[in-house]
């Protein structure tokens, strides 16, 4: 088969690469990959910015039928429409592991960086990371559900949402989106924040729900934020843009005794006002990844309708037009870009 591989280590050093299909083991699922979506992970591996084991190919973001099981799989069939979670080795006894963090795990390797991943037409997984897909959902929507499961354990399991509280979004791309419709089902009075360019990001978030639009260059965030929350600001801050000046705005834009969670990564260190964190009393936390209660509850969303990923999927593309989904990505044309590797 061909897969999108990170070849080498370095800037670049990606392309399409043959290797054999994957031979199927005791107690693992191989996946024909319907749908595979493209991630900021996938662009910090081209341009060697995240840990590698090369030649590898690329990819962690999967939906597609079972096409094999291994001897002793008793969770799902061929044929059957799923996704799967994207931590392939954990070690199972650290302490981590032991209390339900695997995503902490100091030994884990997740498909398409540790092991072969899903921009190829088949994926070997194993039997405990496949989860079946809700009926109604098809197989590119059902893609997005690990950046969904990410979202879950950032909004829902390591913040606090209450009805009528008020949630700041920095962000509004797949990953501020997915947060914002998370916030709405929980309750929360969303506002999202983006630039001019996010226009028609901007657009999308108030289609899905967001009750209060910014756009940080036409106008001063914070003023608008404390405008909204009759000078107390926000309950939660979900900093989702991965940008230095969204993160001071979410120290200052946090009211007192209120919760700070960063969502999105930061291309390099930057200078911080981190003692408002005292002076506020913030509850700071960082997330990353997902647990198995993030993916049963992000299933369960899609099947409820709370949850709309396929409104974020602007392109599907053929395995083979991958540097036009690459430049889509960096150049934030668009939203959420699938490539189908069958296709």
């Amino acid at each position: 088969m061909i897969g999108l591989a990170k070849l080498a280590r370095g800037e670049g050093h990606v392309g399409l690469l043959e290797v054999p299909d994957p031979e199927v083991s005791p107690g693992y699922v191989l996946i024909e990959v319907a749908a595979a979506g493209v991630c900021g992970t996938d662009l910090h591996i081209y341009h060697d910015e995240f840990p590698t084991d090369p030649p590898v190919i690329m990819g962690h973001e999967v939906a597609g039928t079972v096409a094999e099981v291994g001897a002793g799989v008793t969770t799902c069939h061929p044929g059957e429409r799923v996704t799967s979670e994207t931590y392939f080795y954990v070690c199972g006894t650290c302490d981590f592991c032991r209390d339900g963090f695997p995503n902490l795990c100091p030994s884990r390797k997740s498909i398409g960086s540790g092991v072969n991943g899903a921009f190829a037409r088949y994926v070997l997984v194993p039997q405990i990371n496949v989860h079946s897909l809700p009926e109604g959902v098809d197989e590119i929507a059902g893609a997005l559900t690990e950046p969904l499961a990410c979202c879950v354990h950032a909004v829902l399991e390591l913040s606090s949402i209450t009805a009528g509280d008020v949630v700041v979004i920095t962000g509004p791309g797949p990953i501020g989106l997915l947060c914002l419709q998370l916030a709405k089902a929980a309750g929360g009075y969303a506002i999202v924040c983006g630039a001019s360019p996010d226009a028609e990001r901007l657009d999308l978030a108030r289609r899905l729900g967001a009750d209060l639009t910014v756009d940080v260059a036409a106008e001063d965030a914070l003023a608008r934020i404390y405008e909204e929350t009759a000078g107390q600001g926000a309950d939660l801050f979900l900093e989702c843009a991965g940008a230095p000046a969204a993160a001071r705005l979410g120290l200052q834009a946090t009211r007192r005794e209120g919760q700070y969670t960063q969502v999105g990564l930061f291309p390099g260190p930057f200078e911080l006002a981190f003692d408002l964190i005292a002076y506020r009393e913030l509850r700071v936390t960082g997330s990353l990844g997902q647990r198995w209660t993030s993916w049963q509850r992000a299933l369960a969303l899609m099947a409820q309708g709370q949850v709309d990923t396929r409104a974020l999927v602007s392109h599907t593309l053929p395995l083979d037009q991958w540097r036009e989904a690459f430049r889509l990505f960096e150049e934030k044309q668009g939203l959420k870009i699938v490539l189908e590797p069958a296709g």
